[in-house]
């Protein structure tokens, strides 16, 4: 709306006269007739423009016919502006609101017009509103901000409490907030013009307290949502036995209900993939009723179950609580594991036991004396890990029938249950993988009450259960010790455990039977070592003389007294031969002087009286070596010759075994033919 209203400012019409009067005392005359044309100023425009920014800034531009000067007054008691001339403009930050601003023009005599002119300052909603939450190490407290267009300022509603009063922030800023409790809430932020013009926008975001490592079921806002299968029941109880290493308030409990499968378990999902960087093992404090029985520890992708690696251990004690390591340092740390699977009495239906654990974290679990192959049975400081399943009650014990090719102390007892799986069996865990440089083949001894039944190995990543390979080998006798050796040939994965199943026939169930094994180890080629008797056709026997002495295995062409043995050496020190002609018998591995320092061997020699050099030395360094004299005792007959080194202090590596006959100084051979046999310890 435009008002024009035309005035004369009084002091003008005064300097108007005045000029006049002042012109008319002039000696000459001016002409001044312009004045006559001056008009009042007519035609008034006040050009007005709001920023787009929401800063209220108005700029104001005035013209009009006959002005010489300007005045705006703002309209919101904000004062005027200076006087401006044609061409200029003015500007000035107003409230959101609606004013009146009057223009008043100017001409040269003073006269002036207004104009009076209609703002209207609204300002332009926020656009483009971004709100970001986003949730600190503390689970219960988030961090807010916001951007957005023309926006001013920005409020925040958490969303926790009724009636909530805003929390104001600023550009650029970003301002916490932490919940009491966990649950779902809707975080509200609302950007702010300066004016009555808003925008908002609201995001939902659920605090959780997410389970992390290490667990200890200890928090009451953490929600320990166990996923039971086969026959699991899990919950946080109260520690029904605080003693020992673990007197922690709260406990997980774990009941495997009867008829429970095997495989009954329970999950735990991590919040995030567990970090390996630091640890590759973990501890897990226990409680079961049930020594031996096997808890299984399974790490698992959250997305993809067949990513996952597991380890076993054993219970040791009843009634109390243990600590068990899992050492997942040989599986493969490259994926991502954020679940944790936790079985008890695996390989077991269940029979209605209780098992408490707690305390679930990484750590360095420092391991004593391994199990690796060998294995006899008879170190009662390791854990061999044994444990049998589907019906298959198995144990390390004495050996009950000793005799034959095991006479050892202790072995493993299987007793495939009546009723049992056909493919019930027994495990024993290895601390490495088997290592099949040496050899392919692994050899085990076995007693069965049965003859011509499968005996199947298994070997198997303990960490991945899906890599294995298994063969077969028949018993051939009755209650009587044997070995059954199987070829793995080809066989390239890491295997860490053993699994032994006797009467392998599928569908035959167990009938009771009890089965006995032992000394499980790699079938090496057998090698040269005391005690030496030249009889294995399988062993290759180098022997061989020097400075004139010819020698050879050969058949013993004089059986009779002490030794009827097929097979015997042969040296014949030839006419002109080097007194110390003589022979070599090359030892795979050196002689061992640990039980007794004194060596025998069955000699035959057509002379009584004469010295038999006995001469033990290193391969490698012929420089390390002890040496003997003994006399022979009768003609053309069998005896046993013993050489007693204690007095030298037998103390090197000797792999090398020379025998010297008739080795007198400077007396050559003879022609005459000796013959030697079974080269060992004697006692």
């Amino acid at each position: 709306m435009k008002h024009l209203v035309r005035t004369i400012r009084p002091f003008a019409a005064v300097a108007f006269v005045f000029l006049l009067v002042f012109s008319a005392c002039k000696d000459d005359d001016r002409d001044l007739d312009f004045l006559d044309q001056i008009t009042v100023p007519q035609d008034l425009r006040l050009g007005v423009l709001l920023a787009q920014d929401n800063s209220g800034t108005v700029t104001f531009t005035p013209t009009a016919q006959g002005a010489s000067t300007f005045v705006i007054d703002y309209g919101d008691g904000g004062g005027s502006s200076d006087e401006l001339t044609p061409g200029q403009q003015d500007s000035h930050v107003y409230a959101e609101g609606t004013y009146t601003a009057t223009l008043t023009a100017f001409n040269l005599e003073g006269e002036s017009t207004t104009l009076e002119q209609e703002v209207v300052v609204s300002f332009r909603a926020p656009e483009n509103l971004v709100v970001n939450v986003v949730q600190t190490s503390d689970a219960f407290t988030i961090e807010v901000s916001a951007s957005a267009d023309f926006a001013a300022s920005f409020e925040v509603f958490f969303g926790e409490v009724a009636d909530e009063e805003a929390t104001p922030f600023g550009i650029g800023e970003t301002v916490p907030y932490t919940y009491a409790e966990v649950g779902f809430y809707d975080v509200r932020v609302v950007a702010l013009s300066g004016g009555a013009a808003t925008a908002e926008e609201t995001v939902t975001i659920e605090i959780r307290n997410p389970i992390v490592l290490p667990i200890d079921f200890e928090s009451s806002t953490i929600n320990y949502a166990f996923v039971d299968f086969g026959g699991a029941q899990s919950q946080v109880i109260d520690n029904p036995d605080p003693s020992g290493i673990n007197t922690s308030t709260k406990v997980a409990e774990f009941f495997k209900e009867p008829g429970a499968e095997i495989f009954a378990g329970t999950i735990l999902q991590l919040g995030d993939p567990i970090d390996f960087s630091e640890f590759q093992s973990f501890t897990v404090d226990v409680w079961s009723p049930l020594a031996g029985a096997v808890v299984k520890l399974k790490l698992e992708n959250a997305d993809d179950p067949a990513i996952a690696t597991e380890i076993d251990a054993v219970t040791s004690v009843t009634n109390e609580w243990e600590q068990l390591g899992f050492d997942f340092s040989g599986a493969d740390l490259t994926q991502e594991y954020s679940k944790v699977v936790i079985f008890f009495d695996f390989g077991n239906a269940g029979a209605g036991d209780t098992f408490y654990y707690d305390n679930i974290e990484q750590a360095n679990v420092t391991t004593g004396p391994i199990v690796t192959l060998p294995v006899d049975f008879e170190d009662d400081t390791l854990d061999y890990g044994i444990f049998g399943f589907e019906g298959a009650d198995s144990a390390r014990e004495a050996n009950p029938v000793p005799g034959g090719i095991n006479t050892s102390a202790n072995v493993v007892r299987t007793t495939k249950e009546v009723g049992a799986q056909f493919f019930a069996g027994t495990i024993v865990q290895l601390g490495e993988p088997i290592d099949f440089s040496e050899s392919s083949s692994i050899r085990m001894k076995t007693y069965s009450p049965k003859a011509g039944i499968p005996v199947r190995m298994k070997l198997e990543n303990s960490a991945d259960p899906g890599e294995f390979v298994e063969l077969d080998a028949n018993t051939t006798v009755i209650n009587t010790w044997e070995t059954l050796v199987y070829d793995f040939t080809g066989a390239s994965g890491t295997y860490d455990r053993v699994i032994v199943f006797f009467e392998f026939i599928v569908d035959l169930p167990g009938d009771g039977s009890t089965y006995y094994f032992d000394d499980i180890e790699l079938d090496t080629p057998a090698g040269v070592e005391l005690p030496v008797d030249f009889e294995d056709p399988d062993l290759t026997y180098t022997v061989f003389g020097f400075e004139g002495a010819d020698s050879a295995v050969e058949a013993n062409a004089v059986p009779g007294g002490i030794n009827t043995s097929a097979t015997v050496v042969r040296t014949t020190k030839t006419v002109g031969a080097q007194f110390f002609a003589g022979t070599i018998v090359e030892l795979d591995s050196p002689v061992d002087f640990s039980a007794t320092q004194m060596i025998s061997v069955n000699t035959y020699s057509p002379k009584a009286g004469i010295p038999v050099r006995l001469k033990l030395e290193n391969s490698a360094d012929p420089g390390e070596f002890v040496e003997l004299d003994v006399n022979t005792n009768v003609i053309d007959t069998w005896e046993t010759l013993t050489w007693d080194f204690s007095g030298s202090s037998p103390t090197g590596t000797y792999d090398r075994v020379i025998i010297f006959f008739e080795f007198v100084v400077d007396l050559p051979g003879d022609g005459s033919t000796y013959y030697f046999d079974d080269i060992q310890l004697a006692f």
